[in-house]
């Protein structure tokens, strides 16, 4: 349902927030080698340009493949990866940031992320080895992910390079509308993982009402409310259709009433939740 619009979205048309495509691939759990290079290539000669893994996903040789095989050049793929918490004290980010370039089969990435603000993070250390990389060269951008606002702001003080972005869970039933306005008011863009709640936006009336009325899927709904919002999303896909599906929801308009009927809905529902998040 609703992936009739999905080639009417030309590749290169999709809106973009600082140089982020505002729509991504995703490939958390995208661990079958051969299935994440199908995907990647996929998603990438059906247009998208943003493609996010990490070294905790076991996949990023396999995305390298992906973007190697597809017609498209690797100037034009924004490609992000992340640093796992334990790999966060400074020498062993620069040493594990190299490995994940070679692994990748790249130059340079366009956006490395601390995945975890835990573990071996050390604020100013850790930041400054992510500025190093970036000084050398071997990563365009410096980006944090599951930072609390506090946090955010102490990460935009402690780092030389500028950040780009914080990547988080973000999605109709978790909004976060304070972190969204830290992240605006400190100029880093916001990154949404688990953009349709794995799955649980299928479930939500008000979500299902916009998708009827507009004759598309929930996922769609979902991925225009972020847009909407001024957040970049990465849903992860692995078959076409789903591809298919999530590319569409950049030919999705939705108007004020529906905007409003979204933000009505009165649950919090948090899909990802370590006991060593900043929130715990």
């Amino acid at each position: 349902m609703g992936t009739e619009n999905a080639d009417t979205v030309a590749p290169g048309t999709c809106p973009t927030a600082n140089g982020m495509p505002m729509l991504g691939l995703g490939t958390w759990q995208n661990d079958d080698p051969e299935q994440c290079t199908e995907s990647v290539r996929t998603a990438l000669e059906m247009g998208y340009r943003h493609i996010d893994t990490a070294q905790i996903y076991d996949n990023e040789a396999a995305v390298g493949d992906g973007i190697a095989r597809a017609d498209v050049d690797r100037e034009e793929v924004f490609l992000a990866t992340k640093i796992w918490s334990s790999n966060l004290a400074p020498d062993d980010v620069l040493e594990t940031a190299r490995e994940s370039i070679d692994r990748l089969g790249v130059d340079y990435v366009d956006l490395l992320y601390v995945h975890w603000p835990a573990r071996a993070y050390e604020g100013e250390e850790t930041l400054a080895a992510f500025s190093q990389l970036y000084d050398e060269g071997l990563i365009e951008n410096v980006g944090i992910s599951n930072f609390l606002p506090e946090q955010v702001a102490d990460a935009v003080d402690s780092c030389d390079a500028p950040i780009l972005a914080n990547q988080v869970e973000l999605h109709p039933m978790l909004p976060q509308p304070e972190l969204r306005d830290a992240c605006e008011n400190a100029g880093v863009e916001v990154v949404a993982y688990s953009p349709i709640a794995r799955g649980a936006v299928f479930d939500q009336p008000e979500i299902q009402d916009v998708a009827e009325k507009h004759g598309v899927s929930e996922a769609q709904v979902s991925l225009a409310w972020l847009r909407e919002k001024g957040v970049i999303a990465i849903p992860k896909a692995t078959g076409e259709e789903h591809l298919r599906d999530n590319w569409a929801s950049l030919s999705l308009e939705l108007d004020r009433e529906d905007i409003e009927q979204i933000d009505s809905i009165d649950e919090t529902n948090r899909e990802v939740d370590p006991g060593f998040a900043p929130w715990n």
